[in-house]
């Protein structure tokens, strides 16, 4: 999964994977990680300094999960660096859609943008729909 801006200059990547560790099915907890990469393609720094997500959960119901940074940073990517880091989000169901933006800044200009992350699914185990 790869969401753009800044002409093509920046690129999120997203792995959602099933804690089933973690994951109590008989109490309606359905557990999934997500892990994203964040490639600044750009010449300038960027700094993250805030998220957006929208969650769809199996029942129907969305969260909306507004903050600053992501895991407690708001990282400065330089030119060519990469910024990854692993999150979680709990569902009511085996499945699940997650959605959202990066609220971003290029640190020479000053220029805030956002880096919009197109739709991803979270699954549980032999789940087709």
């Amino acid at each position: 999964m790869t969401a753009t801006a800044l002409g093509e200059e920046i690129h999120v990547d997203v792995e959602p994977a099933f804690r089933e560790d973690e994951s109590a099915p008989e109490e309606d907890r359905f557990v999934f990680s997500y892990t994203i990469t964040v490639h600044n393609h750009s010449g300038h720094s960027m700094q993250l300094l805030a998220r957006h997500w929208k969650i769809t959960q199996s029942s129907g119901e969305i969260q909306e999960v507004r903050g600053k940074g992501v895991v407690g940073q708001q990282p400065l990517i330089g030119p060519g660096q990469t910024f990854r880091y692993t999150s979680r989000a709990i569902l009511d169901g085996p499945v699940g859609v997650m959605e959202g933006a990066f609220t971003c800044v290029d640190t020479a200009s000053q220029r805030p943008f956002e880096v919009a992350i197109a739709p991803f699914r979270l699954a549980g185990p032999n789940q087709v729909h």
